[in-house]
């Protein structure tokens, strides 16, 4: 692990970390902080078991940060700005190895405030 890589995973932590009233902390360690809905999925297959919300992830290739409402609510893939879209990985993942510069952060904020509001309207939290 290089020291850009934990200073990414300290500056992507509270963007999630933010929600931990509305959330549920499942991991927070130096390697992984994820987050899960509060009350339990409203899918059959997830059998009464929360809803995972998101995540940041140091790796071995970079930090990554999940939020998986990209991926459940594909009208949200319209507010993933094109700075951001170059560190797509996938339908809700983004790579980083380094810490985001001012723009991208301002962007992984205000996306995951868009998700946390439009689950919050669909009753998931």
């Amino acid at each position: 692990m290089t020291s850009d890589f934990a200073a990414a995973f300290a500056a992507l932590k509270p963007v999630l970390g933010k929600y931990e009233k509305r959330l549920s902390v499942k991991s927070d360690t130096p390697m992984e902080y994820t987050v899960l809905t509060k009350s339990v999925s409203p899918f059959p297959q997830h059998k009464g078991e929360p809803l995972y919300f998101g995540s940041v992830r140091l790796g071995k290739a970079y930090v990554s940060f999940h939020l998986v409402a990209l991926y459940m609510c594909p009208v949200m893939g319209k507010s993933v700005t094109p700075a951001l879209k170059k560190r797509m990985q996938g339908k809700a993942c983004f790579n980083f190895k380094a810490p985001p510069e001012p723009e991208l952060m301002a962007d992984l904020k205000k996306l995951t405030a868009e998700a946390v509001k439009l689950w919050g309207e669909k009753k998931w939290l």
